[in-house]
């Protein structure tokens, strides 16, 4: 600031001098310029406001107002005139004021003075309309201080042990237990107030939980059960229930003599408890591998888990180790320590003691193939909890924690093998040139056998011109890949050359090929013979029997020779084959009936190629003059007979007649004999008894003698197998059953089950046949033959007989049925909708326009194709037919009806074919619906020129919209309101008109200010049908007349005693506004368009209605505010009480409270009054209380006061400064 000039000495006079005109004359001239001025002033703006001057004289007349105002300001002080010498900064300051109201007049810029006037005059008397239309003063309403009443005061007035957790343990929390008792040892003391400080493990961050009077009551009482009731003297363990982690120490205890109670620093840790999992690892894995398992462990390090480990169901010793994190710092890192402090007083840094989670790998080498199986047992954290896993219920199975994998079990499989199997270089496999051969690999595995799964091979691959020198393959050997499915498959191959195999695998594992790895495949060179013959002389008869042949052979051993017979005359030429193991064989021709024999060789086989042809054919003749001989006359050496049957064999005989033969019959290990003698011609017939038993016979020629006297020992015999059974006949299965679906006339193949010697005979029947079964026969040559059949039906076998004997039929599968697939059928079901009348379908009656559809059913095997006509018979008009198709790939359709005109329409549905089937003229018989379709209502205005008034708020006097409707009653009406301001158009339902003409009365929620436009929008009749009037709808004119309205400043409902509760007016005043307050009509004018009130006491206050000085229409409404009274609050039953306690004790604060819970309140704890000094605040405190009555506990000294109070709905409040009141208030209080 500047400073002020100094005063004027005695030769620093007026300008003016004082003898010429004194001090006041002067000081009064000054003031009748100015005044001067100032009325000069005035009439220049008055002339502006007349002239309504433009812009550039308002500006003009402000510059030069500005000019005079800063001559004669800064010229007065020149005059030195006593009182006006002012600084040059007061004179700046009153300039500028001046230059602000020049500004203001000549810029005409209005000024409320009389509001300020107003304000003015508000601080001196201030009185407000209330609800009860009576003035009142606001201050006497808002402040009461009856509100807030009483105080106390506590005086201390001028010793037992506690102790946290004596024991000394830790303490762990998990999903399975939520919630420990922390044992808090007291000893001679009674406490009433426990005070435990808990910091956060996560965040370090410390808290206060204190134990009110009441629940250390009831923790005592549970104490003092424990012990007898004359044991008075025990230390008590109160056992405190925590839920939440932490490092919790014991921060104050009170006994009942308000006096602290001496307590021993100790720090009790609650942890999570430690937990442990074991990731996921692959099941499959391969001998020699590592496990690849990590343990995921969590607790407080340091940990130690314990762990199983089972392979084969053999438990394999259980392994331990001991788990940190690097840099921990710990308290617990250097030895167990769970007793005494954990943390200094100022430090709260817990981090060590949270929850860490720590991998463990486990990577074990997989020596042993079988199934490994990993369990957790227990894990410990550092404080020793202990989570066991070995737990088991009642039912034998492991406790598992939720959410966790604490087993984990793997196959091992062991890894292949391949090696070549009788096969090596010195070894070679022998393939015929131009064949191929299959590589004799051998699959196993490092367990007992080979895997039954598919294989991969690697090998390579040199022909055997181009092996080197020393039998190794060639530099660029070929390599192949095969794959084999099953360990016994082999490898085609088919060039000779040096195979060696290069690696194995499966599915699982890479293996390991062991030796011989190589197979040598060679081609050896083609079979070859050389062949010399000699004659046979009989001693007895001196006659050629036979030739003696000696043969050379060349190729791979062994060798079968195939050579042809023919004798002179037959025209049969007789097949043999001679098996040789060596390379040199000698053989005897010697035929039993006498003629000119020729022997021709033609093909051999050896080991490697067979059906070689010789490259000469070898021929050798011969006579031969047989002595007497028999033999039997038969296809084979081996027949089958029918049980219970007697045999009989053609035996033919050679030499001179007559003829004595001997023969033998062998069964069951018993010899029968037989001669006959005289036999005089050569083809003679044995013939056995009957054979009652079955198996294996035999019947061998003895000897024969002719008529030369010799006796010629034979050596022929013949097996006889004699069926122990008889054939049988069944039918099979088709698809696991006997019965079978096909198509109508296509053959179906019915199997057959046939025990026996083909060919069968089989007779059978259809049981369907009418009026009675035929039975047919079929001639079968295979045991799992057919039965084609065409007809549908039961078939039966009736009788079977194979090559030999006549058989039985299995009773429980003699029949196979035989089903036609049905052919499609359509079917319109039965309902509400549809109805069957004579042999038509009727449909439901639709509406004209409206969406109908068929639901038909078909049967069959889709797509079906469906082709029907529809006929229309209007009620106007001409009908109409139209023909459709339609393809539908299910068993269920839908059928568009056609509603587009009214009348009876009648569909026919004339073809139908489907997947399996086409129509069938002859089978099917059409399908006939019908349905009616009625014509759509209509209504109209009546009166289309006429427009309708109505008030915006409805009236007993309202006209009447008369509406005439066409169609069968009841109708239901829909009415359309639009506004002409082009707002959103309203829709007024009506139902049940019952009849044809209807008076509307529009309802007045639908209608706005101004005019409108009313027009129907759809109407329906009894029969359903409805008809849609979008923009061709009648419509009439409707004009609505302005109505006041009311609405609230705020959308709030609640309010308290003290409160203003404002409402907004439109219309034209003055307005009437009615209303009611606790069941009391009242009625208050205004004349501005604002209605205020305050709230003088509560209740319920509605406004009901309004007019305005324009409207012929009273508006209605219902606004309700709801006035609350104003929560209070006592201590003391509202009296000043003085409490006197001793050091450490505790005082009970009782707190009344009127109003609505919850409340909340705060309280002040200031020094005691003392005389002559001023009390001082020492602590502000915030409650909550959801009772009327609220109790809290205090111990320290001081004066407790309420000096703020707030229920659910109102609030206030007391502040003391500069000793005054001052008042605060809550409008609405919300609670979470």
């Amino acid at each position: 600031m500047p400073v002020a000039p100094a005063r004027p000495s005695a030769s620093d006079g007026p300008l003016v001098p004082f003898h010429y005109v004194d001090g006041p004359s002067q000081r009064f001239y000054a003031l009748a310029i100015y005044i001067a001025l100032f009325g000069c002033r005035l009439y220049d703006w008055y002339g502006l406001i007349e002239e309504d001057g433009d812009s550039i004289s308002e500006f003009w007349n402000f510059l030069k107002w500005g000019a005079i105002d800063g001559v004669f300001l800064y010229g007065l002080p020149g005059l030195r005139i006593p009182w006006l010498e002012w600084s040059w900064t007061t004179t700046t300051a009153i300039f500028l004021a001046h230059a602000i109201m020049d500004g203001c007049l000549m810029f005409r810029v209005s000024v409320p003075l009389l509001s300020w006037l107003l304000a003015v005059v508000k601080i001196f008397y201030d009185r407000e309309v209330a609800i009860s239309e009576h003035r009142v003063d606001p201050a006497a309403v808002m402040y009461n201080a009856s509100l807030i009443l009483g105080k106390q005061t506590i005086h201390i007035l001028p010793e037992g042990s506690a102790m946290l957790n004596p024991g000394g343990g830790c303490f762990c929390l998990d999903a399975s237990m939520r919630s420990i008792n922390l044992p808090i040892r007291i000893n001679q003391t009674n406490p009433i107030l426990i005070e435990l400080l808990r910091i956060d493990l996560d965040t370090n961050q410390n808290e206060t939980i204190t134990l009110s009077a009441k629940q250390v009551k009831d923790l005592k009482r549970k104490a003092d059960k424990t012990l007898p009731k004359s044991d008075i003297t025990s230390p008590r363990f109160l056992n405190f229930e925590v839920k939440r982690t932490g490092v919790y120490r014991l921060q104050k205890v009170v006994d009942e003599s308000k006096l602290e109670v001496q307590r021993r620093l100790s720090d009790t840790l609650v942890v999570a408890c430690p937990k442990a999992s074991i990731t996921r690892s692959h099941m499959d894995k391969c001998k020699g591998e590592l496990s690849n398992l990590s343990l995921q462990v969590e607790g407080m390090p340091p940990l130690k888990i314990k762990y199983s480990r089972t392979v084969n169901r053999e438990d394999k010793g259980v392994s331990f180790q001991s788990i940190q994190p690097e840099n921990l710092l710990s308290p617990f890192t250097g030895g167990q320590r769970t007793s005494g402090a954990l943390i200094g007083l100022a430090d709260t840094d817990v981090s060590w003691a949270r929850t860490q989670s720590i991998s463990v790998p486990l990577n074990e080498s997989l020596s042993t193939s079988g199934i490994w199986f990993y369990s957790l047992d227990e894990v410990h954290d550092a404080c020793g909890n202990i989570a066991n896993y070995t737990i088991h219920n009642d039912d034998g199975e492991r406790v598992r924690p939720k959410g966790a994998n604490i087993e984990q079990t793997f196959v091992v499989h062991e890894r292949p093998k391949a090696s070549m199997s009788g096969c090596d270089p010195q070894h070679p496999l022998k393939v015929a040139k131009g064949r191929a051969a299959l590589l004799p690999i051998q699959l196993g595995s490092t367990g007992r056998s080979a895997a039954d799964i598919g294989h991969t091979l690697t090998y390579i691959f040199t022909p055997q011109e181009r092996l080197q020198a020393n039998g190794e393959h060639a530099v660029d050997a070929k390599v192949e890949e095969i794959s084999l499915k099953m360990p016994a498959q082999g490898s085609a191959v088919k060039e000779h050359g040096l195979y060696t195999l290069k690696s194995v695998s499966n599915q699982f594992c890479t293996g390991e090929v062991m030796e011989p790895a190589s197979c040598l495949v060679l081609n050896p060179p083609e079979p070859d013979m050389a062949i010399k013959a000699e004659e046979i002389h009989d001693k007895c008869a001196g006659k050629s029997i036979g030739l003696t042949v000696d043969l050379d052979l060349l190729g791979t051993p062994p060798f079968d020779i195939h050579y042809e017979v023919t004798r002179k005359g037959d025209k049969h030429v007789q097949r043999k084959t001679v098996h040789v193991s060596r390379l040199r064989h000698q053989l005897h021709f010697t035929p039993q009936e006498a003629g000119h024999y020729t022997y021709r060789f033609r093909t051999i086989d050896d080991s490697v190629y067979k059906e070689f042809h010789l490259p000469n054919v070898f021929v050798l003749e011969q006579d031969v003059k047989p002595p007497a001989s028999a033999r039997l006359v038969t296809s084979s050496l081996r027949k089958k007979y029918c049980i219970e049957e007697p045999i009989s064999f053609d035996v033919r005989l050679q030499g001179e007649a007559p003829w004595t033969l001997e023969y033998e019959l062998v069964h069951g290990g018993k010899r029968s004999k037989r001669k006959i003698k005289d036999i005089e011609t050569e083809l003679h017939t044995i013939t056995t008894d009957s054979l009652a038993n079955g198996g294996e016979y035999a019947l061998a020629l003895a000897s024969v003698q002719d008529k030369t006297g010799c006796k010629i020992f034979l050596e022929e015999e013949v097996k006889i197998d004699v069926r122990r059974q008889r054939p049988k006949a069944s039918f099979g299965q088709l698809e696991g059953k006997r019965n079978t679906l096909t198509l109508e006339g296509i053959p179906v193949k019915l199997p057959l089950r046939l025990t026996g010697e083909a060919p069968w005979k089989v007779k059978y029947r259809n049981l369907n046949d009418t009026p009675q079964p035929l039975v047919y026969d079929r001639r079968l040559h295979s045991s799992n033959d057919f039965l084609e059949v065409r007809n549908q039906g039961i078939f039966e076998i009736v009788d079977i007989q194979d090559n030999i004997c006549p058989g039985t039929v299995d009773p429980s599968a003699s029949a196979f049925e035989v089903q036609w697939i049905p052919r499609p059928e359509i079917q319109v079901s039965e309902s509400a909708l549809v109805e069957l009348a004579g042999n038509k379908y009727v449909k439901k009656q639709v509406c004209e326009g409206d969406e109908d559809t068929l639901e038909i059913s078909l049967s069959g095997t889709p797509p079906y194709n469906i082709k029907y006509e529809q006929r229309l018979s209007p009620e106007h008009g001409a009908g109409s037919l139209a023909p459709r198709e339609l393809t539908v790939g299910l068993g269920v359709a839908s059928i568009r009806m056609e509603t587009s005109r009214a009348g009876q329409y009648e569909y026919i549905f004339s073809e139908l074919g489907d997947h399996m089937y086409d129509h069938d003229w002859e089978r099917h018989s059409p399908l006939v619906v019908q349905q009616r379709v009625n014509p759509r209502p209509s209504a109209r205005f009546k009166d289309l020129g006429r427009t309708y008034n109505y008030c915006k708020e409805e009236e007993s006097d309202d006209e009447v919209v008369p509406i005439i409707l066409e169609g069968v009653p009841p109708f239901y009406l829909e009415v359309g309101i639009k506004p002409h301001t082009n707002g959103k158009p309203e829709t007024v339902t009506v139902p049940n008109i019952n009849t044809k003409t209807y008076d509307f009365r529009i309802p007045h929620r639908v209608l706005t200010l101004g005019h409108h436009t009313l027009s129907v929008r759809k109407v329906r009749d009894a029969r359903g049908c409805q008809r849609k009037t979008e923009f061709d709808a009648p419509q009439v004119p409707v004009h609505v007349s302005d109505v006041p309205a009311i609405s609230p400043f705020e959308g709030k409902t609640d309010y308290c005693v003290g409160d203003r509760i404002a409402y907004t007016l439109s219309g034209t005043p003055p307005f009437n506004v009615f209303y009611t307050f606790e069941g009391v009509e009242s009625k208050a004018t205004t004349s501005t368009t604002t209605f205020r009130r305050i709230a003088q006491k509560p209740g319920n206050f509605t406004i009901t209605a309004l007019t305005d000085n324009a409207a012929h229409c009273r508006a209605r409404t219902q606004i309700t505010k709801i006035i609350h009274q104003m929560p209070s609050v006592r201590i003391g039953k509202g009296r000043e009480t003085v409490v006197d306690i001793h050091e450490g004790g505790e005082a009970e604060i009782i707190f009344e409270f009127w109003g609505t819970p919850p409340f909340e309140f705060t309280y002040t704890r200031s020094t005691a009054p003392r005389k002559g000094q001023k009390r001082q605040v020492l602590e502000t405190k915030h409650d909550t209380s959801h009772d009327h009555v609220k109790i809290i506990k205090a111990s320290d000294e001081g004066t407790y006061e309420v000096v703020a109070i707030k229920d659910k709905h109102c609030a206030f409040s007391i502040l003391r400064a500069d000793g005054g009141a001052q008042k605060q208030k809550q409008k609405q209080i919300k609670y979470r």
